[in-house]
């Protein structure tokens, strides 16, 4: 039989706007689990204070937006919790009698098994997948050590599969678009790039820079040498200022021959319908080129030289 620990302090965690709402965190309401179904609580209500739950009844979260886990980080977790105990519970939904599902706390709960805990305490919720996904995901996000790739996949997820446009997934994670956006942008990389980011071989600084190229090959050309020459943030940006210089240039440069192409082809077709022949006319950009008015017969050529008054 669980152990229940009652919580005399009303004091909350902060928790951020977007999980805090999701988590409707108020004074604990204790529910009777064994109630009829149809009396049981339909939103995210707490259903009993803090429990000391078997770690073995806890299944992990199919929506966990994590990947990547670091182990020395894990490990040094693992070592507080043998000195200090568990400080913050982790939080399930039940989904059958003795059986639990994760919501958020997952590196709290690898942890634990680790150095061998048999339970932990946990705050139960009832939740439907949807809100599992948001939690999992908000809940992740708010914490300071999830990488930016990891952030920006999080976001992808809210937007596509819990159908937020982008001011509302702002709204619900405490961050105003712009942020969002920067972080979205960062999935438009290539996938080497993006693995260098989740792996710290390379700083959202240096991807924000890298990203402002167009070009994929040479997005991958100053990658590499940011990461085999270790350039900083701003000599990557330095970098790719000069290269849309350079762009810039070329793009004024094949607009300017443009221009002379259209001016030369537009005096061809004049001076075709002037002498009723087929005329051809070349110029470089400084100016300089030749008109050719081929013929084919005497005939052709006196209509030519008639039409010149020669």
């Amino acid at each position: 039989m669980s152990q229940k620990i009652e919580l005399n302090s009303k004091k909350r965690v902060g928790l951020g706007r977007g999980l805090g709402a999701l988590l409707q965190d108020s004074d604990t309401v204790n529910v009777n689990q064994n109630r009829p179904e149809k009396d049981r609580p339909t939103r995210l209500e707490v259903i009993s204070s803090m429990n000391e739950i078997p770690v073995d009844s806890i299944e992990t979260n199919p929506y966990q937006p994590r990947t990547h886990f670091d182990e020395e980080a894990l490990n040094e977790l693992a070592d507080s919790i043998r000195v200090q105990g568990i400080i913050q519970p982790i939080t399930v939904r039940q989904i059958a009698q003795d059986k639990y599902q994760l919501i958020s706390g997952e590196r709290r709960l690898q942890a634990s098994k680790r150095v061998g805990l048999t339970s932990i305490p946990a705050y139960i919720r009832t939740a439907d997948d949807q809100q599992m996904l948001e939690m999992a995901l908000i809940e992740n996000i708010q914490r300071e050590n999830l990488n930016a790739i990891e952030i920006a996949l999080s976001y992808q997820r809210l937007m596509t599969e819990c159908s937020l446009k982008q001011e509302e997934l702002g709204d619900r994670v405490g961050k105003n678009r712009t942020t969002v956006n920067n972080y979205m942008r960062l999935l438009k990389l290539p996938d080497v790039i993006q693995v260098a980011l989740r792996d710290n071989k390379i700083s959202m600084g240096h991807a924000r820079a890298i990203i402002n190229i167009d070009d994929r090959d040479q997005q991958l050309e100053i990658f590499k040498k940011t990461v085999a020459e270790e350039w900083s943030v701003r000599k990557v940006e330095e970098s790719v200022r000069e290269l849309a210089n350079a762009a810039i240039a070329s793009n004024e440069t094949e607009k300017k021959a443009g221009g002379i192409k259209q001016e030369i082809r537009s005096l061809q077709f004049r001076l075709q319908a002037y002498f009723g022949a087929k005329v051809t006319v070349k110029a470089d950009e400084k100016g300089k080129g030749e008109i050719k008015i081929p013929f084919t017969s005497q005939e052709e050529l006196d209509k030519i030289l008639l039409s010149i008054k020669v």
